[in-house]
């Protein structure tokens, strides 16, 4: 039997084999690289709350991952738990509940949120909760939610910093809509 033999010229030694190999796990790891990147820039992030103003709903050290499309493709709705830039120090990210919409008017009187002299039901809120003004609004102040605008606060009314505090949220402050809760996975939501 005749054994044929190629006699190109291709460099098949180990190390040429190594450089090849090495080079196309380079470009594996450039292109993962780059969809992360797009993919933490302009579709999800994740974040990690850290303290307890959204207590009883969310926990210090909880870990949920940020939905960023929301603030380019959506409206917020009432009830939905954002994710958005401190208004006074744009280096600290705040997770809070939207609670008063643009052009609605929002009272707190007697520890009860009015929205358009309604009372707000808040089935997200244990029953015990209770909703004190604070520095930016006076009791029984009525206040006019300003266009691009929302009014947030933390499930902890107690324990919140939030518009009660600092005003109205500028829509352009938003990172995202708080979309899944992925630590502690008992909690998976």
């Amino acid at each position: 039997m005749d054994q044929q033999y190629y006699a190109g010229t291709e460099d098949t030694s180990w190390w040429s084999k190594f450089k090849s190999n090495f080079a196309e796990l380079a470009e594996f790891v450039a292109i993962i690289l780059v969809i992360y990147a797009i993919i933490h820039l302009f579709v999800a992030e994740p974040h990690q709350v850290s303290g307890n103003s959204m207590y009883s709903n969310l926990q210090d050290q909880n870990l949920i991952i940020t939905n960023k499309l929301a603030t380019r493709f959506g409206d917020f709705k009432r009830g939905e738990v954002i994710v958005f830039q401190n208004p006074r120090d744009a280096s600290q990210d705040y997770i809070k509940r939207i609670i008063g919409l643009a052009g609605e008017k929002i009272m707190i009187q007697n520890n009860v949120v009015y929205i358009n002299g309604q009372p707000l039901s808040e089935p997200y809120l244990p029953s015990n909760v209770i909703t004190r003004t604070r520095g930016f609004m006076g009791e029984g102040q009525e206040l006019t939610i300003p266009e691009g605008s929302f009014f947030t606060m933390g499930d902890n009314r107690e324990g919140s910093s939030d518009s009660r505090e600092w005003g109205p949220l500028k829509r352009e402050l938003i990172v995202g809509q708080a979309w899944l809760r992925y630590w502690p996975l008992n909690k998976f939501q």
